[in-house]
């Protein structure tokens, strides 16, 4: 292996890494605006609760986005090193990993992806090409998360910390969980069922 696709290969291999980690960092912040969200709600800040919501579903999509951006390199070095072995790489094989190589050392995402789709084309004919990432993630992270989703997140925070706020959501069905009215009939049954075993003990005693 000729250390120009030595270097190209560790490239690959630190910034799947890498975006691994800004995975992780995207999901805990996802994981802080749900909170956020949900003392919102408590505090009946209702505009302020979208804005989280929003926050937390932006962030669960860069997560994810991030996730399959570094699947999809590490897909792209293991092909790599599996073509060196078997000697099957092309000169524009290996041109096509020196350009993802410099565009990963700038950590540009939408370069990267442009420079993924042209080596995955050099593996059609050997039929190992992987699904290709829904859009760049700059377009994903900037738009923002749609009103439905937005509305479905705060009842749920919002159900999970036993609050009622469909009156707040502009008259917009939510599925609520019935919590409170569930705990009241598991009491119901088991005050039943106690009656029951002292009316079976008395029996006995009233024939």
């Amino acid at each position: 292996m000729s250390s120009g696709l030595e270097k190209s290969l560790f490239q690959l291999k630190f910034t799947t890494k890498q975006l691994q980690k800004q995975s992780r960092k995207a999901s805990k912040d996802e994981t802080t605006e749900k909170a956020k969200l949900k003392k919102a709600l408590q505090q009946g800040n209702t505009e302020g609760a979208r804005i989280y919501a929003s926050n937390a579903i932006r962030k669960k999509n860069e997560s994810l986005n991030l996730l399959r951006l570094s699947s999809r390199i590490d897909a792209v070095a293991t092909r790599v090193e599996t073509a060196v072995t078997m000697r099957q790489v092309t000169g524009s094989m290996a041109a096509v990993v020196k350009n993802m190589g410099r565009a990963m050392q700038d950590m540009n995402l939408e370069r990267i992806s442009a420079v993924m789709d042209k080596f995955e084309s050099q593996f059609e004919d050997m039929d190992v090409q992987t699904g290709y990432l829904e859009g760049t993630l700059s377009s994903d992270t900037a738009i923002a998360a749609p009103s439905d989703q937005i509305d479905l997140l705060m009842s749920q925070v919002a159900d999970e910390a036993g609050l009622e706020v469909a009156h707040e959501l502009q008259g917009k069905s939510t599925d609520k969980v019935p919590v409170l009215e569930e705990q009241k009939q598991a009491v119901t049954e088991e005050q039943e069922d106690a009656l029951a075993q002292r009316l079976r003990a008395l029996r006995p005693a009233m024939s």
